[in-house]
């Protein structure tokens, strides 16, 4: 049986920029209190192992209110980004801030800002419950509509005399982004776009897809919370009926027959390179 593993699977640049910073801190061991503000990346076997060196991921308002009496805290922030709301309250709280936004997150919050504070009426093409979205909603001076589907734009009620500032959540599909995008634009009012999705969220769901088209069974792994790997869950299912999305290798329940000749595996950008390795490993070995 032949196995082909995305080159572009795993660990993206911001992910990896920020779980370093972190291992950082805690490697340092300066004796104070390291958090970081919800878990650092969209996967809790890292989180997991990031709490046994002392690292403790705040997932709520109460719990970050208790802590927020010792001053001698270190706050993270997560990959994903924070709004500004929340940062300025972080500060009047006192915290010391480490800030691990992925660089292009950042990106984003400073032309969401920058557009709005213009009098532009900020789109954002993503998941409104996805933590990055949230964050760059808080980074509008004006109400900021989030859509998600192609059905959605019509219920935005756009109007003549305002400008609109088009941008995307960074792990957002590619495609689906572009048919939004010519939908909004045939209607013919003033529209700025900045593609914002991330050239590695672009290369690995193109990849995911050319290799998805070829296989007998496609692995896609990545955690159930991983807006990008869900992502890809979808986009390799559209191209391999037989897709399995998993988290580690015990979630791996494959019945291959001998009619399976070639299996093709690809990762979210929060999944650690040892879980890849496990899982192609214990495929080629196995089967």
């Amino acid at each position: 049986m032949e196995v082909i593993t995305a080159k572009n699977a795993g660990f993206c640049f911001g992910v990896k920029k920020a779980v370093d910073m972190v291992e950082s801190q805690a490697k340092e061991n300066t004796g104070k209190n390291i958090y970081t503000y919800g878990p650092i990346i969209h996967n809790e076997e890292v989180v997991k192992s990031l709490e046994e060196k002392g690292v403790h991921a705040v997932r709520s308002k109460e719990e970050l209110d208790k802590i927020a009496c010792d001053t001698n805290n270190v706050m993270i922030i997560r990959s994903h980004g924070i709004s500004k709301a929340e940062q300025d309250e972080l500060i009047k709280k006192g915290f010391e801030i480490i800030d691990a936004t992925c660089p292009f997150v950042k990106r984003i919050h400073n032309t969401v800002r920058e557009e709005s504070e213009k009098g532009k009426h900020i789109i954002i093409i993503g998941n409104k419950n996805h933590p990055e979205v949230e964050g760059i909603m808080g980074w509008s001076t004006t109400p900021p509509t989030v859509i998600e589907s192609l059905e959605e734009v019509d219920d935005i009620n756009f109007e003549k005399d305002t400008s609109y500032c088009v941008v995307a959540q960074t792990t957002f599909n590619h495609n689906k982004f572009k048919e939004i995008v010519e939908k909004i634009q045939t209607l013919g009012y003033d529209v700025n776009v900045v593609t914002t999705i991330c050239n590695a969220t672009y290369e690995r769901q193109s990849e995911s897809r050319k290799i998805a088209a070829k296989v007998d069974t496609m692995i896609v792994i990545g955690d159930t919370h991983s807006s990008n790997s869900k992502k890809l869950y979808e986009i390799c299912k559209e191209e391999c009926e037989d897709t399995h999305f998993i988290q580690t290798l015990d979630d791996l329940n494959l019945d291959l027959t001998k009619s399976v000749r070639l299996v093709g595996i690809t990762a979210g950008a929060s999944t650690p390179d040892y879980i890849i390795e496990e899982v192609q490993n214990y495929v080629r070995v196995d089967f």
